[in-house]
Order: C-alpha cells, then sequence, then structure tokens
C-alpha cells in the first residue's frame, strides 16, 4: 500500500516538473501570516489523541501526499509548525520563478544528514541545553548498514529514498527511511522509523508508526518551511505528553539545523 501510495503520487508529477515560488499569502491565511511575521517567523500546534492539520500550507500536492499518510497511520498525536526562513537581501527572487541554482542548493543541504549529528536543543523538562543526535549518517540499507556519503546533486530526482541511523538521546539508537520528492512548487521529505522506538526501556513508537514531512517553499525573499510529525504512539498515562513534547524540541531543533544550513548555502552564492 505503501509504494502504491507513493508511485502513484509520483506518476501525477511527471507532467508538472516545474518548480516556482509562491507568495507567502497564498500558502496560509491571513491570520496564520500576521502570526508568522509578529512571532519570530514561527508558529508550532501540537495535538494529542485526535489530531488534525491546522497549519497545512495550501498546495495540493502536499495535501494531498500528506493526506494518504493520515489515512493508512491514523496517528493519535501530532506537531506541525511553521518558520518563515527569510533570505539575505543579494538573493530575493522574482515572484513566480525558483531560480534553480536555490533550488538545487535547498535541496542538497536537506540530504545533508551527517550534519545533523551533534545539533543540540533545549530541553525544558531539565532546563538545559541538550545533545539532540549523538549520531546521524546515511547507510547502504537497514542490513549492513555501512556508512555512506551524503548525496549531492546537479539536477534533483523527482524521488529519492535513502536510509539513515540516527541515535538521539529520546528515542536510541534507529533506522529511518526518508524519500524526497520535488514537486510543483515545493520540495519536501518524508520519515519513517523502521525500527521501534523507545523512551528507556518503555515502548513509545511501533516501527513504522512515525512520519515526519519536511516541506520548503519559496516565496521570493523568504523561504516557507512546514514540518508536521506525526505518530500512533502508546499513550500510557504520562508518555503522551512527554513524547509530544520530545516531538516539539525535534522540531525546533530541525528547524535551527535547516536555517544554518540554508545560511551556508545563501553566504556562497
Amino acid at each position: 500500500m505503501k509504494n502504491k501510495t507513493i508511485f502513484s503520487f509520483l506518476f501525477g508529477l511527471i507532467i508538472i516538473p516545474c518548480v516556482f515560488s509562491v507568495p507567502l499569502e497564498n500558502l496560509v491565511s491571513p491570520e496564520i501570516a500576521a502570526r508568522l511575521r509578529s512571532n519570530s517567523g514561527l508558529v508550532m500546534e501540537m495535538q494529542l489523541r485526535n489530531p488534525s492539520l491546522v497549519l497545512m500550507p495550501e498546495n495540493s500536492d502536499l495535501q494531498q501526499f500528506t493526506a494518504r499518510i493520515i489515512n493508512n497511520l491514523n496517528p493519535n498525536m501530532m506537531v506541525e509548525t511553521l518558520y518563515l526562513y527569510r533570505k539575505p537581501e543579494h538573493s530575493h527572487i522574482d515572484p513566480g520563478n525558483w531560480d534553480e541554482v536555490q533550488k538545487t542548493g535547498i535541496y542538497n543541504q536537506l540530504l545533508a544528514l551527517s550534519t545533523l549529528t551533534g545539533i543540540q536543543y533545549y530541553s525544558a523538562s531539565r532546563g538545559s541545553i541538550r545533545t539532540f543526535f549523538e549520531y546521524s549518517n546515511v547507510i547502504d540499507g537497514p542490513e549492513n548498514r555501512i556508512p555512506v556519503p551524503d548525496p549531492v546533486y546537479s539536477i534533483p530526482p523527482a524521488f529519492l529514498s535513502l536510509y539513515v541511523r540516527q541515535k538521539d538521546l529520546t528515542f536510541g539508537d534507529n533506522i529511518y527511511r526518508y524519500e524526497y520528492v520535488v514537486a510543483r512548487d515545493t520540495v519536501f521529505f518524508v520519515q519513517e522509523n523502521l525500527t521501534p522506538l523507545s523512551v528507556t526501556v518503555i515502548p513509545a513508537i511501533g516501527k513504522g508508526n512515525l512520519r515526519t514531512i519536511l516541506a520548503i517553499f519559496d516565496c521570493g525573499d523568504l523561504l516557507l518551511v512546514y514540518s508536521v510529525s506525526m505518530a500512533r504512539a502508546f499513550l500510557v498515562p504520562g508518555m503522551g505528553e512527554r513524547i509530544g513534547v520530545s516531538f516539539s524540541n525535534r522540531a525546533e531543533a530541525i528547524l535551527k539545523w535547516f536555517s544554518g544550513r540554508a545560511d551556508m548555502f545563501f553566504s556562497a552564492n
């Protein structure tokens, strides 16, 4: 079912390979746009038990893709985030045209998964800065788990699948699949856990029951970054809130990582 969903989605992309810039106001409501502009460019929503999408940008490709995942996963927790990345002034482009150099550069920054190693976040429960990923590396597959270099492309493929080994201080050492998609006016990936996730020794999320999507939209002088983490989790008393806070911390850490990677790209171009 999963592969059928991926390939049916990709079939629809074959006739619309170009990627375009989209004004922010075409992607989110005026209320959300105002919140983004007044809240340091960040809006986050966390929901438990019966979650539903509330921050999803107005983009049919991403909406259809995410809806299929939700229908198959039936999540009982969800964390959504919208973030505005402001490009350097020299990197602004005309609306309606996402420059190919910028698009490819951002795509390759999303592939630089080894650079997640050592990133940090603020742990509210501990009241201190904590390392998020002790280790992050693309591997040759889930069986041998041999590290390989982060891929780099001169022309982004419409679809790419990678296996990644990541060890974090909440869920331990696990294997994930990352699937990258270049759609009409967005570039995004979806992460899926291929091993069960536990908090200490307590089972938290079964194999294949976590999905995280990170999508990038070009808005001329801005990049709009949307992320949603959703899971079918074991919500024992007290565990749901802890996992939800962990998801929120993960989202903020990944956004900070992306912002740093984007800074590196734009400063060099």
